[in-house]
């Protein structure tokens, strides 16, 4: 028995040495990879007070898997595609806006496109099918959501047709943005030969259980046209979808820019499904005014693109800022600049959803808005439905458009994918879209928030600390 109880003993003594080595491993690694102090010195905690949930979270929603491979892709296709650098049809007058995106971004800026908004899927997907149908060469997909419904099955039907016709048909879905629907139109079209991909899926052998490295870009490319924005394919885009509807912007490219978002396309399919193969791609002739340049984030980069390039167009601008976003959980250095910017008296608007999908996310946001309402920004909450729309519209020259959100996940653990457009048309027309959900939007103010009772500050407070995870 004696023998047994040592026996015993030792073995609960190499069990905790074993948990307390894991936890210090999480805690060196969080110390030599992250590049947020507070982010680091939060997992280090977690780990250590925490020694078993502590590092099975960090393993799960801490670690950046972008593997060195999806690192090595990025970096092979990261300005070899130049799309775009010769062709300028006029002069693009200097503008401090525009040097952020240059210094940030491998691409060039190409003149000689077309910008068509579509609002909501009634506009976009008649378009997108429209595409899909004329398609003679390329239809490539990709998308965060494609979930089952009637929308879907119109898009399987057309990219089935396509096929048939001899037309190179990808498709590639997110992992965890597959597990949105039940039915899964991915394998529907992989069951009659359709080559698709998924981006990181979750599994069991060999074990993959992280909810972050998103692939949150949705993108469309028939030929000579192309789809981006922040639109997923759900029959929630419908306006005739009742209460679970969802507002939303897509826009319709056309021009030297499409060679861009094809290329975009390639990389992330390269990643996803294991060909490297990169296939040349005839850039379309101009035919617009637009000057854009697609800007790609992700992990697997050095820096945080989209945030230093939204500090940076923030920064330089003179006159007025237009944001609308769904969930506005912006980094320390994205508030800093909005601070800022309305400090040099510039006209800083924000339009966010009344009513989130992601309850937490707006009580958080709710929890920082009277640093930025005391600085001068100006925020409105807008009516249901909800609206899943992300533009920033600056100084009448330049708008931004994309998949990406203004939240430390969307901007630092998704792959996010926007474009950079300089066209004041376009601007007049989406400055005075934001405007129009201003009219009928309230208003919120500083001292509405400080009136809020003390358990619904604590409960925003609580959520604003775990931003950086939501």
């Amino acid at each position: 028995m004696r023998f047994e109880g040592m026996l015993a003993m030792l073995l609960q003594s190499l069990g905790l040495v074993a948990v307390y080595a894991l936890s210090w491993a999480a805690v060196c690694h969080a110390l030599l990879c992250k590049r947020n102090p507070r982010s680091a010195f939060g997992w280090a905690v977690t780990s250590l007070f925490l020694p078993i949930l502590g590092p099975l979270f960090y393993v799960l929603f801490g670690v950046s898997r972008a593997e060195s491979r999806g690192s090595r892709i990025i970096r092979h296709f990261s300005g070899a595609y130049p799309c775009g650098a010769q062709i300028f049809s006029e002069p693009l007058p200097a503008s401090p806006v525009e040097l952020p995106g240059r210094r940030l971004t491998p691409w060039s800026l190409c003149a000689g496109n077309t910008l068509l908004p579509l609002y909501n899927g009634d506009e976009a997907y008649p378009a997108m099918l429209k595409a899909i149908e004329q398609a003679k060469r390329q239809v490539f997909l990709a998308t965060y959501i494609f979930n089952d419904g009637s929308v879907s099955a119109a898009f399987v039907e057309e990219l089935l047709a396509a096929v048939a016709r001899g037309v190179d048909v990808r498709v590639l879905v997110d992992g965890v943005g597959m597990l949105y629907s039940w039915h899964k139109p991915l394998k529907k079209l992989a069951e009659h030969n359709v080559p698709t991909a998924t981006f990181l899926p979750p599994r069991l052998l060999p074990p993959s259980f992280g909810v972050n490295l998103r692939n949150h870009r949705k993108l469309l490319v028939c030929d000579g046209v192309a789809f981006t924005g922040g639109m997923n394919i759900s029959d929630n885009n419908l306006q005739s979808c009742g209460k679970n509807c969802v507002q939303d912007m897509h826009f319709q490219c056309m021009g030297p820019v499409v060679g861009q978002l094809s290329h975009a396309f390639l990389q992330n399919w390269s990643f996803a499904s294991g060909q490297d193969d990169y296939l040349p791609f005839e850039s379309p002739s101009p035919v617009g005014h637009s000057y854009c340049r697609i800007v790609m984030d992700g992990p697997a980069t050095d820096t945080d693109v989209l945030n230093d390039l939204y500090c940076g167009v923030i920064n330089a601008a003179r006159h007025t800022i237009r944001i609308m976003t769904p969930y506005f959980l912006p980094s320390h250095e994205l508030v800093s600049s909005l601070r800022s910017a309305a400090f040099r008296s510039v006209d800083v608007r924000v339009v966010l959803p009344a009513k989130n999908n992601l309850p937490f996310v707006h009580w958080g946001m709710l929890r920082l808005l009277p640093t930025l309402l005391d600085a001068g920004v100006r925020v409105w909450l807008q009516p249901a439905p909800f609206a899943h729309t992300k533009l920033l519209t600056i100084d009448g020259e330049y708008c931004q458009i994309g998949s990406a959100n203004l939240d430390v996940r969307s901007l630092r653990l998704n792959f996010e994918l926007n474009m950079e457009v300089f066209d004041r048309s376009l601007h007049e027309q989406l400055a005075a879209h934001i405007d129009k959900i201003i009219a009928k939007s309230h208003e919120i103010t500083f001292f509405e928030l400080k009136a809020q009772s003390l358990p619904v500050r604590l409960r925003n407070a609580a959520c604003w600390v775990f931003s950086p995870y939501l």
